[in-house]
């Protein structure tokens, strides 16, 4: 009996022991699996990683060529406007200012004028302003914006209409700058004139994202305030004599497929003579009555009737603010000015076009307030003062930027 029951124990004893064997067997290949399962999701990250640095290397490369392609188009895009710059003087020297001869001009008859806009359809209206009506339309195969005077200013008392197509003729056909738009005609019977379409609207319109277009990148705005800057110092130092724009406001400055800007609107624009305002006989102006919307004129303008280049520097400043900022004209300089008093500028910055770099938008906003001075004199010159200034913002804009140089978003 003693026997059997030792026996038991032992058994019960071996079973326990083989119980606990087997489990710790287990365990230990739980163990085991979980190991090489660690070790081979060890060699798949590291697998990863090697792939993401060869990924960053790839992209790094890619950045810097993009880069280096950036700043060879900036540079190519100066050279180009000092070519332009050159060959308008060279023409001037030898005397071939005719527009009529040009080859780049062509008159259009009313027919050609009605067939394009489908008898000025008005679905085909894409603008509209106190001249007249604009719509879109196709002439010889070329897609154009077909300016129209409005018939009520052939009979008006000031008769202002004529004035401005002429003016606009008489300007834009015998000048060439890649920010300024091309006319590529007119129709005298119907003061009409034609000009190169451009299919992103406004700077107005964009700004405001009219058809909710995406807002204006920073980059973008940098590169219009540039080469706004650029097309005045063309107009300014035009030989024989200076142009002075007379009425820059953001629903002139329109934008290409590209988001590049070109000025318009010469309508009001003034030729400027030595011989009106100065007795030294060294101060370029010219007395007018003045024009324009009156939160982008000079006010300096407004009260004197004298006209000189810094009229346009007083806009080109607001343009600049509004840029920055995306606020209403009126008081954007005291507001500009306050911001910066109370180190306060971001909070003025337009969100939607990024994130600025507080030091660019800083530079822009003191570059931009002494444009907008009151008194003339204290202007800044656009040619010496100014562009240098932008032209070495835009450069590194560029080429610290890998983004798209368009719409933002």
């Amino acid at each position: 009996m003693a026997n059997a029951e030792k026996l038991t124990r032992l058994q019960q004893k071996v079973a326990r022991e083989l119980g606990e064997a087997m489990g710790k067997a287990q365990e230990e290949l739980i163990l085991r699996r979980e190991i090489e399962e660690g070790k081979a999701k060890e060699r798949e990250i590291e697998t990863m990683k090697n792939q993401i640095d060869q990924l960053m290397e790839k992209f790094q490369i890619f950045q810097e060529r993009e880069t280096s392609l950036k700043n060879q188009i900036l540079e190519l895009q100066m050279e180009r406007d000092n070519a332009v710059k050159e060959a308008e003087e060279l023409r001037y020297k030898q005397g071939e200012c005719s527009s009529w001869n040009m080859p780049w001009f062509s008159e259009f008859s009313l027919l050609e004028i009605k067939e394009a806009t489908q008898n000025f359809n008005e679905s085909l209206k894409i603008g509209e302003g106190g001249y007249g009506n604009i719509y879109k339309g196709y002439l010889r195969q070329i897609e154009v914006a077909i300016k129209r005077l409005n018939p009520q200013s052939l009979h008006s008392s000031c008769g202002q209409g004529p004035s401005e197509f002429q003016m606009e003729v008489r300007v834009l056909s015998q000048l060439r700058h890649p920010n300024l738009v091309r006319l590529v005609g007119s129709c005298p019977e119907e003061f009409a004139l034609i000009y190169e379409y451009l299919s992103n609207g406004s700077l107005e319109d964009r700004l405001r994202c009219r058809d909710k277009t995406p807002p204006l990148s920073w980059q973008t705005r940098i590169c219009i305030a540039t080469e706004l800057c650029s097309v005045l110092v063309y107009l300014h130092s035009s030989k024989p004599h200076s142009i002075v724009h007379g009425d820059l406001k953001p629903s002139n400055i329109l934008l290409d497929a590209n988001f590049v800007s070109k000025l318009s609107d010469f309508g009001i624009c003034r030729v400027l003579c030595h011989d009106q305002c100065s007795n030294n006989n060294t101060t370029l102006c010219r007395i007018t009555i003045p024009k324009g919307t009156l939160a982008y004129v000079d006010p300096d303008f407004v009260e004197t009737g004298v006209l000189t280049m810094k009229a346009d520097v007083y806009s080109f400043g607001i343009i600049l603010l509004q840029l920055l900022t995306n606020r209403p004209a009126i008081s954007i300089a005291n507001d500009v000015k306050s911001a910066l008093g109370d180190g306060n500028l971001k909070a003025l910055l337009d969100p939607s076009a990024g994130d600025w770099p507080i030091v660019v938008a800083q530079t822009l906003a003191e570059l931009a307030l002494p444009c907008c001075d009151r008194n003339r004199k204290n202007r800044p010159e656009l040619g010496s003062d100014v562009w240098e200034v932008l032209e070495s913002i835009m450069a590194s804009s560029v080429a610290s930027s890998s983004t798209q140089m368009g719409p933002k978003g």
